[in-house]
């Protein structure tokens, strides 16, 4: 259990760091409209990455299926690939100019924390690549032992993933303006090459360790 707690939280803590539309657009809504604004679009991020969890999670269900009687060796195999082809997008991914206009703090209208909620939504659900890291996520999760996680085993897993990546992005949002300056492409090539080698050693590990179960 303590095996599973733990790489639940690191496996957050790396999600946290992976830099897409989603998080420029997470800190540009906290410096004009504020916290409550920038918590209502990562509400919608959120809702989508637990459909996009659902879609995954059926999909493992239904590998499980073919390759039951046998062990989940063909789950690991096809999240480690996954997770490889991942982080070497990451590891490759050009950073252009960032820029956050300076304006006033905009007056926020109660309605428009709604329109918020299904931005952040529908911006996380256009991004195809979304679910092929979470399908990478469980398969990771079944990475311990030889057993594929029961129902409640993998609920808790996920939801310590989540857990911690909202934990994470809720810090970003509360210091959106003093991490501002900070945030250089110089240092979002840095952040992407150590987040695309640790998809990579993630993704080479569980095509290694199917390969060694299907050896035995």
């Amino acid at each position: 259990m303590s095996e599973l707690f733990l790489k639940a939280i690191v496996t957050g803590l790396i999600l946290s760091v992976m830099l897409g539309p989603a998080f420029f657009l997470l800190l540009e809504t906290s410096i004009k409209r504020g916290i409550r604004a920038a918590l209502s679009f990562d509400a919608g991020v959120l809702i989508s990455d637990i459909i996009y969890i659902v879609i995954a999670y059926v999909f493992i269900q239904q590998v499980e299926e073919l390759s039951r009687g046998s062990d989940n060796a063909l789950i690991r195999m096809i999240g480690g690939v996954l997770f490889f082809v991942y982080g070497f997008l990451t590891f490759n991914k050009k950073v252009g100019p960032i820029e956050v206009k300076k304006t006033k703090k905009m007056n926020v209208d109660p309605k428009d924390y709604w329109i918020l909620f299904i931005k952040g939504l529908l911006l996380n659900l256009a991004n195809p690549l979304v679910v092929f890291y979470w399908f990478s996520v469980l398969a990771l999760g079944h990475s311990g032992s030889n057993q594929v996680m029961s129902g409640g085993e993998m609920i808790l897993y996920l939801s310590i993933v989540l857990f911690t990546f909202f934990t994470i992005d809720v810090l970003k949002i509360i210091g959106a303006k003093k991490l501002r300056p900070f945030i250089t492409p110089a240092l979002l090539r840095s952040l992407n090459r150590i987040t695309g080698s640790i998809l990579m050693a993630f993704g080479g590990f569980l095509v290694i360790n199917s390969i060694v179960i299907w050896l035995r």
